[in-house]
């Protein structure tokens, strides 16, 4: 982690949160610890079963913080950025019957150009966690503003029957500049934010992806009409890229100008302590290891996979399963696709808020995963049905709770990997989600060519049902790990002197938590 990350991102259920290096009082208990001025210093830990961990910790002056106005800036800048990328994602998936005439190949190669963002991912993802660490956050985002430029540029000049490979090519420059982007809202929320306002914070930085998703479900049918005619056709395609990269330009330019690292005064107590720890003291190596040795974060890094996975799956292949029900509506496609990502993004919003207000990660996560199993069960059951309307409804149910979860499984990961990086831990997460969504947006489409929709879609069901079973088996192993921790506790007989050190210092160790 870096130095800004080894101090509390927030509670957890009103627990005590136990670390490698030390540890946070719950939300309840914050305020008489800062009435009578006191921290705990890093290198101890405790328990709420050892409250003279508290008594015994030495007084430590508490430093000066400040919530700057600009930090909404920040937050739009990156938003913007993140939108543009999001956008170019489907600028290709949601009109795929018109590419493929018009590149004149077939499905499965048009598909490679959402999926190649996948792919592109998982070979990346950390070594740019590891600039993320080391070069600090504005120099990735500038990186990958410049890169969305160049990919949205390239893409200008594909608008010709014979320019595929150049689009493959556009689409994965832009791909890289992904790998730039989906590791940033927590960290962001942590530079910037207050206490009270950083599960919304992150949850409006993904919301800016979001957005992204939702203009390009929306625009490009509206842009690229189905015309018969090749050079109209080139055209109608030729506006849209040149749109995009437009877009891309200006905001790389806001990126340059006006995108800064962290503020002159840090937003909480433990971001301005945290400046103070030497950045040698941290090992990107030893990161990755723990959090691979932490059971209950790898439990959410398939259970997350699997989730947003499912959600790939479905906006890659919306055209196809829309197209096939209801032949010759590609905007209406666009439509549908926009009322599931806008839904999400209501969903994403509320629970970011729900969960700065009652920090009840585990709760609301399970319950928020299995409403994404009962809302695609009924999108895949009504999809058939001949009414549009219907396919409105189900396709708006899926995404508020489908889309909706992508902020709580960032905030859940860092209060289960604490005091690891935000950026290292998001990145593991979203690493499985490009896994499972090239998994799924294959076999998906190779089951909806064989059996149709419905067998497609009961295939997503399927893993999301085990993703369900694996997010309840994190509070299981939470109350495993907080038993281990009170038979350990009553074994040994710390004396007040003496504090009790961290049970999280092991390489394969992950950090100890309280159940509420």
């Amino acid at each position: 982690m870096s130095a800004q990350d080894y101090f509390c991102h927030g509670s957890m259920d009103g627990i005590w949160k136990a670390g490698d290096n030390g540890v946070c009082p719950a939300e309840d208990e914050k305020a008489s610890l800062l009435e009578n001025n006191h921290h705990l210093p890093l290198g101890e830990s405790s328990d709420t079963l050892l409250p003279s961990a508290v008594d015994t910790a030495p007084l430590i002056p508490f430093m000066e913080t400040k919530l700057y106005k600009r930090r909404w800036v920040m937050l739009f800048i990156f938003s913007a950025y993140s939108m543009s990328n999001g956008f170019m994602w489907l600028q290709y998936g949601i009109i795929s019957n018109i590419f493929t005439r018009f590149y004149n190949t077939d499905t499965v190669a048009i598909d490679w150009l959402s999926m190649i963002y996948f792919l592109t991912y998982i070979p990346l993802i950390l070594p740019v966690m590891w600039v993320l660490d080391k070069r600090g956050m504005r120099d990735v985002v500038v990186v990958g503003s410049a890169l969305n430029c160049i990919g949205a540029w390239i893409k200008t000049s594909t608008a010709n029957p014979s320019m595929f490979s150049m689009a493959l090519l556009g689409q994965f420059v832009c791909s890289v500049a992904t790998v730039y982007i989906l590791s940033i809202p927590s960290k962001l929320a942590s530079l910037w934010f207050g206490l009270q306002e950083v599960s919304t914070a992150c949850s409006i930085g993904v919301l800016g992806n979001q957005m992204g998703i939702a203009i390009g479900f929306l625009i490009p049918p509206i842009l690229v009409p189905n015309v018969d005619d090749i050079n109209e056709l080139a055209y109608h395609i030729r506006i849209m890229f040149y749109i995009s990269a437009g877009v891309a330009t200006l905001i790389f330019i806001l990126v340059i100008i006006v995108f800064q690292e962290k503020p002159e005064l840090p937003p909480t107590q433990a971001q301005a302590q945290a400046r103070d720890i030497p950045p040698e003291q941290y090992s990107y190596t030893a990161s990755i290891l723990r959090l691979l040795c932490n059971k209950p974060f790898m439990l959410l890094v398939v259970s997350y996979g699997l989730n947003v996975g499912c959600f790939y799956a479905v906006s890659t292949l919306l055209n196809r399963m829309i197209i096939e029900h209801y032949p010759g509506e590609e905007v209406n496609a666009g439509r549908i696709g926009l009322t599931i990502v806008i839904a999400g993004m209501v969903g994403s919003l509320i629970c970011g808020i729900w969960l700065d207000k009652t920090k009840t990660y585990k709760q609301t996560t399970l319950v928020v995963y299995l409403l994404s199993l009962i809302g695609m069960l009924v999108y895949a059951f009504t999809l058939n049905l001949g009414h549009l309307w219907v396919v409105f409804i189900t396709g708006g149910i899926l995404g508020f709770f489908m889309t909706g979860y992508l902020p709580l499984g960032f905030e859940y990961a860092v209060e289960l990997t604490y005091p690891e990086s935000e950026g290292t831990s998001s990145g593991l997460l979203n690493c499985s989600a490009q896994i499972f969504g090239i998994i799924f947006t294959i076999a998906q489409g190779k089951i909806i060519d064989a059996w149709g929709t419905l067998a497609g879609n009961i295939f997503l069901s399927v893993f999301l049902l085990i993703g369900t079973i694996m997010t309840g088996f994190i509070k299981s192993e939470l109350r495993r790990q907080k038993a281990n921790l009170q038979a350990e506790v009553q074994t040994q007989s710390p004396s007040p002197a003496s504090p009790v050190h961290s049970y999280g210092a092991t390489a394969c160790s992950g950090p100890i938590q309280q159940e509420s």
